[in-house]
């Protein structure tokens, strides 16, 4: 096979021109930054609860680009085109990856904190009356949804007219693939509510296949795409304690690391490099990741 794409935790091989496989290794990221560290076991967490939830969305009418699985951290997928010229997009293209990423948001959490804090998110455009104070871990009156760009260095933030002019999508086009994250949340919901889970907030990618028929690519639902909370510590004192690898992020928070790769960016600087985690960390991150496969599947790792 031919290796056509390293991502920052996975590897992609062509198989043949209809077909993509995907290897899920055990790096971690976070900030868009690889960090120098392995995590035992990550990648077949990862590579088999999304092989899960592709079947999970299969049975309820949703189309995936999943064909298969193949343990313990392979999977191959219908092969989409990557377009990252944004011009070479029409609203006739086919059978490509839409560059956009649609964020789903259902409780005040992680990098919105950061945003209601700066002022550039108001409390009223997550539906709290004007003037409220949002509190860490306060479930939103409703979905809020953000969608940013997908192929850039980057991720970014879109309105709705960026948005619909580098994907070439319709308004119709549009909501479509959000109501559609969002029956997906509803799905998810529905599955891990029994194993004491609450889903915070997380990311899903879309393409469009050769009929233009709108299908979920690339992987969610996982602990590298999405925040989960233990729904016991919450609903006996708001405590939002941190089951994805959120934890990780306040690592580099509380080192100070953040801050520094923040003023970087800002100021056009070479980005600092992302240490490693401390071994203690690892195992940490580990242990959690196999557990939480346990938790939102339902089935025993080994």
């Amino acid at each position: 096979m031919k290796l056509v794409r390293v991502g920052k935790v996975k590897e992609v091989y062509e198989v043949d021109q209809s077909t993509l496989e995907f290897v899920f290794t055990d790096q971690i990221s976070v900030f868009d930054k690889i960090i120098p560290s392995s995590i035992p076991f990550k990648g077949e967490v990862l590579c088999r609860t999304a092989a899960i939830w592709f079947q999970l969305l299969k049975n309820n009418g949703i189309r995936t680009h999943f064909t298969e699985y193949i343990p313990p951290n392979r999977m191959r997928v219908k092969r989409f085109e990557v377009i990252e010229d944004y011009d070479k997009i029409t609203s006739d293209t086919v059978n490509f990856l839409i560059p956009l990423e649609v964020i789903t948001r259902h409780y005040a959490a992680g990098s919105m904190m950061d945003r209601l804090k700066d002022g550039s998110v108001k409390p009223e455009e997550l539906g709290f009356p004007a003037g409220h104070t949002v509190k860490y871990g306060e479930k939103l009156p409703q979905p809020y949804v953000e969608v940013t760009t997908k192929l850039e260095k980057v991720d970014r933030l879109l309105d709705l007219e960026e948005a619909l002019e580098i994907s070439s999508l319709s308004k119709e086009e549009y909501d479509t693939m959000v109501s559609t994250a969002l029956r997906i949340d509803e799905i998810m919901d529905k599955e891990v509510e029994e194993r004491l889970l609450i889903h915070v907030d997380g990311k899903k990618e879309f393409g469009y296949n050769e009929n233009r028929e709108l299908m979920v690519i690339d992987t969610f639902g996982t602990m590298d795409e999405d925040r989960w909370w233990d729904s016991d510590s919450y609903a006996t004192g708001g405590n939002s304690e941190e089951l994805s690898k959120e934890f990780v992020r306040r690592h580099y928070r509380d080192t100070g690391y953040f801050d520094e790769l923040m003023a970087a960016r800002k100021e056009g600087r070479p980005e600092p490099d992302i240490p490693p985690l401390p071994d203690e960390l690892v195992k940490k991150v580990s242990d959690l990741y196999v557990d939480m496969f346990e938790r939102i599947t339902g089935e025993s790792f080994r």
